[in-house]
């Protein structure tokens, strides 16, 4: 469409409020689902009294054990003898960053096999998930 200015003819303009209108709108969508996304299967994580959030970028992936001991990378179940390969290709070879979350359910002895694992696969730093603990009241 356009608008008739005097005898000159059409004047061209392009009407950006729809556009602005619609952006705003995703950019609220987004940030009020971002939250919500998690990355992994459900694990009820121990507690610690010192915890940093885990980081929000693609450089990283989450290797979780759930409370029946099934092994998923992100959200793709992996067994346990494949666990050293997708390892290998997944991060080593791509520069990406482990995070190890196992429910607290999960025996010790079951976690520390699945780290012998992310080692044997050449992978040197972990970082492993845990809750903030509840604040006591002091007293």
């Amino acid at each position: 469409m356009g608008m008739y200015t005097n005898n000159r003819g059409m004047l061209a303009e392009i009407n950006v409020t729809p556009f602005v209108d619609v952006m705003l709108v995703l950019l609220i969508i987004f940030m009020v689902t971002a939250p919500m996304m998690t990355q992994g299967v459900e694990v009820d994580l121990p507690q610690t009294r010192t915890v940093r959030s885990l980081p929000q970028d693609n450089e990283h992936l989450v290797l979780s054990i759930n409370a029946k001991g099934e092994i998923y990378l992100d959200e793709y179940k992996v067994g346990f003898d494949e666990l050293q390969g997708h390892l290998e290709k997944l991060i080593k070879k791509q520069n990406k960053a482990l995070f190890l979350r196992a429910d607290k359910t999960v025996p010790y002895g079951e976690v520390v096999r699945v780290m012998g694992e992310i080692k044997a696969a050449g992978i040197d730093r972990m970082g492993v998930v845990a809750e903030s603990a509840p604040q006591k009241p002091k007293r």
